[in-house]
């Protein structure tokens, strides 16, 4: 009985390793992309893993959909409320369901629809439209636009294979793969 609650907990330990879920492919892609730069693959050799799991999580100039935009910053700033009350019925209720929830996930393509369908027509409500997608797009971490999946501009942002932040944990797990 020992043993097999010392193998559970073996195991337990084993794969909350992998606190940011990241799957053994991605790993040694964010493997490669540290092996291929000079100071990266020098934390990977002398196994320092918290400035590894810092490079990793460094703000890179590609920029993805958020996948939790918070309606409240965008009501808080920037928002026309006089657009709003501007909008057609059925506008309106395209952007009250989408809203309902308190946060949007842009990274889906019908929720980026639904934004293009109610904030659509005159330059005022083009306007309205642009405030919203800047709210809905930010900075990748070096970890996740290696994991990427787009162009990574802000006219054509890349949506995320892998989302979160790297760990000293999760560096360690990709430097020994």
């Amino acid at each position: 009985m020992k043993r097999f609650i010392a193998i559970l907990a073996g195991l337990f330990l084993a794969f909350s390793a992998f606190a940011a879920d990241l799957t053994i492919p991605q790993m040694q892609t964010l493997k490669a992309l540290a092996e291929a730069d000079q100071t990266a693959a020098a934390y990977l050799a002398a196994g320092n893993d918290n400035d590894l799991a810092a490079w990793y999580n460094t703000p890179t100039a590609t920029i993805v959909w958020r996948t939790d935009v918070s309606v409240d910053s965008i009501m808080r700033t920037g928002m026309d409320w006089a657009r709003v009350d501007n909008l057609t019925v059925g506008k309106a209720r395209i952007w009250d369901w989408m809203t309902r929830l308190g946060t949007f996930d842009a990274s889906k393509a019908n929720i980026r629809a639904g934004i293009d369908a109610a904030w659509v027509g005159t330059a005022a409500d083009l306007a309205v439209r642009a405030t919203v997608y800047t709210h809905c797009k930010r900075a990748a971490t070096r970890a996740e636009a290696a994991l990427d999946t787009g162009t990574g501009t802000t006219e054509s942002p890349s949506t995320m294979g892998w989302e979160g932040s790297i760990s000293v944990n999760d560096a360690s797990n990709i430097r020994v793969q």
